[in-house]
């Protein structure tokens, strides 16, 4: 009997860090292809999580960020008692992420320390961030026992959404039934973590002027969050666009990104969804780097100015005059564009 053959993962809850935990999945079947792998994650991420083959089964985590809930969590663990795990992998670096695993008795609970988790989990290690940089990296390394800081090369797993041909046709049937043969130009201007990682709307509406000129169709994609600066860069091209941002259920949007000739984003949740359906892609980032959550994908151009000041992985500008992206001007976008599409 394997002692790993059945596996609980807690997931991120973050959009972006579920697609890259998909990386995880992939490792873990292949070092044993009749492993199930049950995640746990928030109900919003249930229709991504259906796209990836490895998962076996998707489990409500019916808490929030900031929601700690410490009765909730046990009564939720125990409840899962029965589903006799034999490991669980949590991929979050919270104290309360690791008290369901605890409470579900599950004899290997592993994870990078974190929050001080002794006893919680019980196959668990300090994180080196010099020796594993990537998040990627440090998810991959959960899979290994004892956890192991060697380098896993995630180009091996890179993620990859499974869509039905038929799901995804009604879908554009329903929110682009005036989409045209000609190239599809698809705008991801939001970032949920803060203003620090958005570029400006302004810039997006001078790429979306330049190309529609070009003959391109433009679409703008994002959450209800980000419909401000849906209407900004409307007012500017003069409605150019096809504004679906706010308009799609999650599964929509990937299914509208599936068909993109190009997609240009933040550092976002969509970015790596464009990623792991393995859409040419533009990427800018700000406050963040590409050094800790690229896009796990070839065909790609990754723009950042390296600022003394960047990344600093704050929400909002810390010096207030935002450089890292404001410099960050159009034309080298256009030129990215240029080398990417040829």
């Amino acid at each position: 009997m394997n002692f790993h053959k059945k596996i609980l993962i807690i997931s991120p809850a973050w959009l972006g860090d579920i697609v890259i935990a998909q990386t995880l999945f992939k490792y873990l079947k292949q070092q044993d292809s009749s492993i199930k792998i049950d995640v746990m994650a928030p109900p919003w991420s249930h229709d991504l999580l259906s796209l990836m083959p490895e998962v076996n089964e998707i489990i409500d985590m019916p808490f929030g960020h900031s929601q700690f809930q410490l009765k909730q969590r046990w009564k939720l663990g125990k409840r899962l008692k029965n589903k006799k795990y034999q490991q669980a992998i949590v991929l979050p670096n919270s104290w309360k992420s690791s008290i369901i695993p605890f409470a579900a008795n599950i004899p290997l609970r592993t994870g990078w320390l974190g929050e001080m988790r002794f006893g919680l989990l019980n196959n668990w290690k300090t994180l080196n961030k010099d020796k594993l940089p990537l998040i990627v990296h440090r998810f991959l390394a959960l899979g290994t026992f004892p956890i192991s800081e060697k380098l896993i090369h995630w180009e091996a797993y890179k993620p990859s959404l499974r869509l039905k041909s038929e799901q995804t046709e009604a879908i554009l049937q329903k929110l682009l039934p005036k989409l045209s043969e000609k190239p599809l130009l698809i705008l991801c201007p939001g970032a949920a973590f803060g203003p620090a990682k958005r570029w400006p709307s302004e810039y997006f509406a001078e790429i979306a002027q330049k190309k529609h000129q070009e003959g391109w169709q433009i679409c703008l994609l994002g959450s209800h969050s980000d419909q401000p600066i849906a209407q900004s860069i409307q007012k500017l091209t003069g409605n150019l666009c096809i504004d679906l941002i706010g308009k799609t259920s999650l599964i929509q949007a990937i299914s509208i990104l599936s068909i993109a000739t190009l997609v240009i984003s933040n550092d976002s949740g969509l970015m790596h969804c464009t990623a792991a359906l393995q859409r040419p892609l533009i990427v800018l980032y700000g406050s963040s780097s590409p050094a800790f959550t690229p896009p796990l994908m070839d065909n790609k151009r990754i723009l950042t100015l390296n600022l003394s000041c960047s990344p600093c992985f704050q929400r909002v500008c810390p010096l207030i005059h935002f450089k890292c992206l404001k410099e960050l001007k159009p034309r080298l976008v256009l030129t990215a564009i240029d080398e990417l599409v040829q």
